[in-house]
């Protein structure tokens, strides 16, 4: 998966503050929030009445990505079949793309190709992995600058523009983990460190919008080939694209650190920039001074730019202030920005609903503010000055705008950012801890998925092995990537450790997740629960680690070995078949009762062919059926041990796209909350 490193010998524990907010009354189960509104006015605007037809571009390719990441906070099916029904129409039974013209060699039209790895690593089918692959094969044609770095695109020679950072390097670095290409970061690092080397201002930290190489373009320094101001947008893109390499990036790359000190360097030199009134940024975005007239007070007393272009001064605009807000909320999360970062994201968000959003009478939402484009050089030519940036046309619900709004809100809709962590009784508040009032430990916590006990393998698309089956970094209906992205929204960190346990290796995390132990007819070479992986287990969970353990049916999981670890915590799985499902969903359905200390208010569950919990000593029923134990927890020293006889929240119930009328992400978010609310 995008962002997950397997525990050998070594992992970092990165220190994040988990200063939130004050106690509400809000449930997992909210009312539709801003982002959820926009994803639906999405769908309510473009409509799918005509599905023949391909719209290949980045505009489209940046909106479907503020789409995934509204489908992640949601799990609305709609939303899904949205994206799915952009691409299609565009890719060919072969995986050829649409009307692509490779000889223009532009890196705008490698940013689509996110959508499709995303299509490819939910839905596994190949023709999506053949058009990634073709746009991977493109950028080794792309043409270079004298330094290694990528032209924008062909009519540009020897310029490297900031837009080509996102236009390019998260697809690279999501493919290069998809299908093992690990060569590759080298390369992706040296695209953005070029940026971060050349295209700097020494004296305000911000990046210029392009570099020319060759220093032949009349926009261009003669003595550093810069371009002359500092747009917004594109040093958006910069940090959007920083944010969401790193994501995949590799734990342990020589390079990680310097790309963590680059996006620090960009997102220091953006806040000092941010509006002190509003929490947005300017189009020049070193240049507040020079603001124009279309900064009109509204009867509210709030301060909305007009949606004709500028004539007069500098504005006030909406993508820029998006992107920055996203990448300064995410940074903040995945624990590569100081965590009072997310104090200056909340400020943007607020005065991005205040400044740019209203609603229409119909219940959608419009985005105003955001400048429709901005470049250099071309025909008609642009200078890249003040008056040039100024002059561009304003618009209402551009896609790039949208896109980013979607992403920003999706990342603020994160527990993390929102500063709540579900509470015993359903409630979110603070991260205050609920037994003894003290604020929860500084140390962000690591969630580590077992790949020994359970180490099922399967050919990817492209023939190469890959791991699967209740993994995090499996995005199909097998695995687990919806509840590794629910630890992820309460800023935990997500690990995989493919060896058996160690004290050296459990040490460095404060979450075990241990799911359906293999048996021969699903590994031909399972791998067996043992003494000592029990011993240093049980030890581990004594000092304060959270131990989750999923089992299945007496066909699908190891009994014998595996309850030798268990029946230490008082967890005894019986191998039996319950809960059989054989053509209706009634048999699997679960009720989840209010008062467990885990799941709030309650909601009903599905949990379909199943085993069964016996408890002694420690451990406790924490929700049964049909007289059957189904989940039950055992607090052992500092530590706790959770126990579901069924996988349960893996993505095929879970992720709305098959079994929405069951709470599988619900369920998720809560059991992910709690492990992180326990652990030590």
């Amino acid at each position: 998966m995008r962002r997950i490193r397997l525990i050998t010998t070594s992992l970092i524990l990165g220190f994040i503050p988990c200063v939130l907010a004050q106690l509400t009354t809000q449930n997992l189960a909210a009312p539709a929030t801003i982002t959820q509104k926009m994803a639906a006015t999405v769908l309510q605007q473009n409509p799918s009445t005509n599905p023949a037809t391909c719209t290949w571009g980045y505009e489209d390719g940046v909106r479907l990505d503020g789409m995934i990441a509204a489908w992640h906070t949601s799990y609305n099916a709609a939303d899904y079949n949205f994206i799915r029904a952009a691409v299609d129409p565009c890719i060919a039974a072969d995986g050829s793309i649409v009307g692509y013209k490779p000889e223009t060699h532009t890196l705008d039209n490698i940013e689509m190709g996110r959508a499709i790895l995303f299509l490819y690593r939910t839905t596994s089918q190949a023709k999506y992995a053949k058009a990634a692959k073709f746009l991977h094969d493109q950028l080794d044609q792309q043409p270079r600058t004298p330094s290694g770095g990528y032209w924008h695109k062909q009519i540009y020679p020897n310029q490297m523009w900031l837009d080509g950072a996102y236009m390019a390097e998260p697809f690279r670095a999501e493919y290069a983990v998809t299908f093992q290409s690990p060569t590759d970061f080298d390369d992706i690092a040296k695209q953005l460190l070029l940026m971060d080397a050349h295209m700097r201002d020494p004296k305000t930290g911000l990046l210029r919008h392009g570099w020319d190489e060759s220093k032949q373009m009349p926009w261009a320094d003669k003595q550093t080939g810069l371009s002359p101001e500092v747009w917004g947008r594109a040093m958006g893109w910069y940090a959007m694209a920083l944010v969401d390499t790193l994501e995949w990036f590799p734990k342990d790359h020589p390079q990680r650190a310097t790309l963590v000190a680059a996006l620090n360097r960009t997102m220091a030199a953006v806040v000092k920039v941010q509006d002190s009134r509003t929490g947005l940024w300017w189009q020049v975005m070193d240049q507040s001074s020079r603001s124009g007239p279309l900064m009109q007070k509204q009867p509210d007393g709030s301060i909305r730019i007009g949606v004709a272009k500028s004539d007069n001064g500098n504005y006030l605009e909406a993508s820029a202030s998006c992107m920055f807000a996203y990448a300064l909320a995410k940074g903040a999360r995945m624990g590569y920005l100081p965590q009072s970062d997310v104090a200056n994201a909340k400020r943007a968000w607020d005065g991005i609903q205040k400044q740019f959003l209203t609603t229409n009478p119909d219940g959608t939402l419009t985005l105003h503010g955001t400048v429709k484009v901005g470049g250099l050089g071309g025909t008609p030519y642009r200078a890249g000055d003040f008056n040039y940036y100024i002059h561009e046309p304003i618009v209402d619900q551009d896609k790039k705008g949208v896109g980013a709004f979607l992403l920003v809100g999706a990342e603020m809709d994160q527990p993390f950012n929102m500063q709540s962590i579900p509470s015993k009784t359903g409630l979110l508040r603070s991260s205050k801890d609920f037994r003894t009032g003290q604020q929860t430990s500084t140390r962000q916590k690591t969630a580590l998925i077992d790949a020994w006990f359970n180490s099922q393998t399967r050919k990817n698309a492209l023939g190469q092995t890959e791991l699967y089956h209740y993994k995090w970094d499996d995005d199909t209906i097998n695995g687990y990537s919806l509840f590794g992205r629910a630890f992820e929204s309460y800023g935990a960190a997500l690990a995989t450790l493919p060896t058996a346990p160690t004290a050296a290796t459990l040490a460095k995390a404060q979450i075990y997740v241990i799911a359906s132990p293999d048996v021969p007819i699903k590994n031909p070479n399972p791998h067996y629960m043992d003494q000592a992986s029990g011993d240093v287990i049980e030890a581990w969970v004594k000092a304060g680690g959270v131990l989750m353990l999923f089992t299945n049916d007496r066909d699908n999981t190891e009994f014998e070995h595996f309850n030798t670890m268990s029946d230490r915590f008082g967890i005894h799985f019986n191998p039996v078949l319950s809960h059989h499902v054989t053509g209706s969903d009634g048999p699997g359905e679960v009720v989840i009762p209010p008062g467990t200390g885990i799941f709030g208010a309650g909601f009903t569950a599905f949990m379909k062919d199943t085993s069964t919990i016996t408890v002694s000593g420690p451990a406790k029923a924490v929700v049964t059926s049909d007289g059957d134990i189904m989940i039950a927890i055992s607090h052992l020293g500092k530590g706790a041990v959770l126990a579901v006889t069924d996988p349960w929240i893996y993505n095929e119930y879970a992720d709305g796209r098959k079994m929405r009328q069951y709470d599988g992400y619900e369920a998720a978010q809560y059991l992910a909350a709690w492990a992180v609310r326990e652990a030590k």
